[in-house]
This record gives C-alpha cells, structure tokens and sequence, in this order.
C-alpha cells in the first residue's frame, strides 16, 4: 500500500500542465439580464480539477504567504500576506469579482525565471485582496512588478457587476543587466455593450494612450519594445500583440478561430473576418478586440457557446470523414499538430473540447446583494459534457462531489464529480451519435430546472438575514451539485446497460421494455452510419462486397 501511494505522488509531482483555455466576455449593456458575463474553460490536458475555496481572514502583520506554481506546485518563495483577504470560492469572490485567463506565450526570452510570482497566483492572490476589477488590475501588476513574473505572457478576464477587463502581461526576462524592468503589462475595459473574447492568443493591438478611464499600461508598454528592437514607429501606432506575441497560423486558426465563432453566433458579417480565423492569408483582416451583438446575450447563451464545435461555418469538423470514427464524433485526438509521411497536418481547435478540466460561467449583477448577485455556474468536465451548477459567491463549503478527500489525477472516484463525468464523457465520444442524446437529455434537464428554479431560490435568499442567506444558499448550491452527481451515476449506468456491445436496447419514458416473457426486450443493431460505410468501402474497395 505504502509503495503505491509513493508512486501515485511520484507521478503527481512529475505532472506538468499545459494551460490552453478560453474566456469569453459579455457587458452589462450586452447581456440579456443586465449581469455582466464571463467564462473560462480550463482546457488542461490531464489536470484534476477541484472547486478552489479561501475563506476570508484577518492575517497578522509580518505574516508570510508561500507561492506555489500553479501549475507545477513548485515553491516560488514567499510574499507578505495582506491584513484582510476576501472570501473565494472557485474564480469568484464575495464581492463578485471574477478571473480568468488564457495563456499565449508570446517572446521565450521575456519569461523571468527569477520571479516568484506565477499567473495562477496571480488570479487567487487578486481575488483574495480585491472589490473591484480595477483593483484586482492593481493589485496584479503591483505584484508582478514588485516580485516579478515567472509565467509566459497571459491574457486575464477580470470582471465585477459594472465593468469587464482584459489584461495582457509578460516579463521582462531574467537577465538584469538587460532589463532591470520586471513586467510589460497592458489592460483595456471592454464596452459594457460589447462582447469580447480570448483563447490562448494576445488580443490586444493598438490602444489609445491617452484614454486613462479605459486603458491602463505600464510605463515601459512602448519603451521595452524599442529597447528589444521589436519596435520603431510612433508610439500611438504601437500594437501589443504585434510586438510581444504576433498572431501566426496557429495564433489565428488554433486560437483566434474559437473566438471568431464565439462572434459569429452573436454578430451578423463575421464572413468578412473569416480569413483571418481560417489563418493561411498573411494578409487577412485583422479580427477586431470587440464586437456590438445583434441582440442581448443569457447566461444560457454562452454556456452554448463553451459548448461550440464550430457547427455550420466553414471550420466544423467533418464529423463523416474517418477522424469522426463510426459514430460521427466532432472530437480529434490532442496533440494538435501531426505528420503523416513527412508533412505537417494539424486538428481543428473548436471550444469544446475533451480534455477541458473545468469550466464555468460567471454572472455578476449589480442590483443584487452580493451574496446572491454572483452566481458561479461550475462545471468538472467538458462543457458539452456537463450540467453546470449553481455556486454562489458568499459560498463557504465546498460540495463533496466537487472537492472529494482521495480522489486525484490518477485515482478514480464514484464520489467525485470530475471522475464521474469524465467516466461518462469518455463511453459517450467514441459513439457520439448513438450516445449523445442520452447525455444531452439529462443534462438539458438538470439546467432548464436551476435555471428555473433561480427566480425562486433568490428571492427567497433576499428576504433572509445576511447569515441566514449565506447558510441557505451553502445548503442550496451543495444540494445541486449533490444532485448533478446521483443524477450523472444513473446516466451512467443507463448508458453501460442501454448502448452494450453497440447495440441499443430499447426503452418507453425511461425504461427498459421486456418481451412477454419477461426478459429484455430483443436489442436493435444500428450498424455502420451511412457516411461511414461510404468511407470504409472507398477504402477497402471490394474486398467486403457480397457475390451477387
């Protein structure tokens, strides 16, 4: 026992993660509601993720806080700790601010291997120490500049219930005798009626730098880039991304292309940036930071949005070509980028996608009282895979299914919500046309009911006494979680007995039929989907034809 739980931490502190997620921003003005909007689908390939909770505290002064990477849970060094910090639970806090990210890269050279300040701290050590948007801004690049930056250059969402931001940060290397700067930072609001998003390529081009209520920067933002040689022209035509991270092909059609389709759902004549997301003509329109949608924008919508396989544009995956397998499925194998006889081939890249962690939406409204006007829609899977659940933001429990004792990247739990979706997820991609419908009807379900049941939970909560209204909503978003997870056991089971041995048994409102015998009713066999079959007889010609 004792030499299996040594492996089990052996191959845990040899997990290295590699962050590829997507963000995407709805203004208050933009939104249905009046909420302002943002989501993040951690897209980790092969994290185990939890619902992270820092209860608010009172720290004493000379107290330390240790940084640990994000990602690696490398000790960085320590910082000292701020006399009061927030309540977080998930990427939300109590006073409703919410953080995300996406990492692009940008130049090797500008990472600082010196600095002890990573991007995943980044975002909880703001979130514990920040009210606003604009404060957690402060606090971020207050922190990278006084400790330095050790992460790659990153995009951060950062919102509350009145405004949206994105901050784009990099370091300035290790080498002090080149730079004695730390970091190179810059961050936009985006219109309150507006939308905007980000996947892993920098967004931010040119900026005005005198609009000091909508813009913030460093003071070397422009000078850095000179000092590099990366840049010569005037400074009010400096572009971030064109400096620091230029968008290459993968930049445009892995990355970009994901918010291209996030637009097109929400915008008429996004055709005229389709070149760009396509990624191959050099001289393609650039995609603008935002766009005005045609009509508001529901929570609702942008969960469907996370669940985008770039469905009825040009870059849908061919789910009928032999990538798709039997059954159809608009899913490819990680790593992107292949070769077959020496060429270079790559995967379409569209939002859903397998190996997603985590994923949530955050809605955050003003006219609320903040224990009930940040509502955190969490889920432990691949968006189109799940149902995501109500966490409010004053929550201080975690749900067990979301934070299970035990259960970690390489031990499974029935218990665990992550494990349990994954379980399901993963019986249901390779037979996705068969399977998916199964799937889609229960968590369809479970949604239209938190939704439906909002109305109802809030008010009551409002009418509650502050203590009173954070216990009821505790009770509340744990019990939904609870019940995602007894709900997503019986889908299951249901999916193990009803599509065994690729067959189909067939069922009336939810259960199974029986002959008049009393035994299972004899099973249907769906065989090969027509595209299928025409594929797999192009290639074995006729070597399967039956003598007529």
């Amino acid at each position: 026992m004792m030499k299996r739980l040594l492996l089990s931490i052996a191959l845990l502190q040899a997990v290295v993660f590699t962050m590829a997620c997507t963000n995407f921003i709805v203004g208050k003005k933009a939104s249905a509601d009046g909420s302002v909007i943002c989501s993040y689908n951690a897209d980790s390939y092969g994290a185990f993720m939890w619902l992270y909770h820092y209860p608010a505290a009172k720290h004493a002064k000379g107290e330390m806080r240790k940084i640990y990477e994000w990602d690696t849970n490398k000790y960085l060094g320590e910082i000292p700790e701020a006399a009061e910090t927030w309540n977080v639970i998930g990427n939300i806090n109590e006073w409703q601010v919410t953080i995300g990210e996406t990492t692009y890269g940008g130049r090797e050279e500008m990472v600082d291997s010196t600095g002890i300040i990573d991007y995943g701290s980044l975002i909880y050590i703001a979130l514990q120490r920040s009210k606003t948007a604009r404060e957690a801004i402060t606090v971020m690049t207050t922190l990278a500049e006084t400790y330095g930056y050790c992460s790659e250059g990153e995009t951060f969402t950062l919102c509350d219930p009145d405004e949206a931001w994105i901050l784009e940060m990099q370091g300035c290397g290790a080498d002090r005798k080149i730079s004695k700067e730390r970091v190179v930072w810059v961050a936009r609001r985006i219109p309150d009626d507006a939308i905007c998003g980000h996947a892993n390529q920098s967004r931010i081009g040119r900026f005005p730098l005198k609009d000091k209520q909508n813009v913030l920067y460093s003071k070397n933002v422009v000078k850095y880039a000179r000092k590099m040689g990366w840049y010569e022209g005037k400074d009010e035509d400096f572009s971030w991304k064109n400096a620091y991270a230029f968008p290459d092909f993968s930049g445009r059609r892995i990355c970009d292309a994901r918010v291209w389709s996030f637009f097109n759902h929400h915008v008429s004549g996004m055709e005229r940036y389709l070149p760009w997301a396509l990624g191959k003509d050099k001289d393609a329109e650039d995609m603008p930071l935002w766009v005005i949608p045609d009509k508001k924008v529901s929570v609702q919508d942008v969960m469907n949005d996370m669940r985008d396989h770039y469905e009825g544009t040009p870059l849908a995956i061919d789910s009928t070509d032999i990538g798709g397998g039997i059954w159809q499925m608009p899913y490819r194998p990680t790593p992107l980028y292949y070769k077959v006889d020496g060429k270079k081939y790559f995967n379409e890249r569209p939002t859903s996608t397998q190996q997603t962690a985590w994923t949530y939406v955050s809605q955050m409204r003003s006219w609320m009282p903040r224990q009930v006007g940040g509502c955190f829609w969490f889920g432990n899977d691949d968006p189109n895979m799940v149902a995501y659940t109500p966490i409010y933001c004053s929550m201080t429990v975690q749900p067990t299914c979301y934070n299970t004792p035990g259960a970690d990247e390489v031990t499974f739990s029935l218990e665990n919500a992550y494990w349990v979706e994954n379980w399901v997820s993963n019986m249901v991609y390779p037979r996705y046309s068969l399977l998916f419908p199964s799937l889609k009807q229960v968590r369809d379900s479970l949604q239209q009911a938190y939704f439906s049941q909002q109305p109802h939970i809030e008010a009551k909560a409002m009418a509650l006494q502050p203590d009173a209204m954070q216990q009821m909503l505790n009770e509340y978003s744990v019990n939904q979680a609870q019940q995602m997870l007894a709900c997503w056991k019986q889908l299951a089971f249901h999916l193990v007995v009803k599509y065994n041995d690729m067959t189909v048994k067939p069922e009336e409102n939810g259960v199974f039929k029986r002959n008049e015998h009393g035994l299972g009713a004899t099973v249907k066999r769906p065989g090969f989907p027509t595209p299928y079959a025409r594929q797999l007889i192009k290639q074995a010609g006729d070597r399967y034809s039956v003598p007529e």
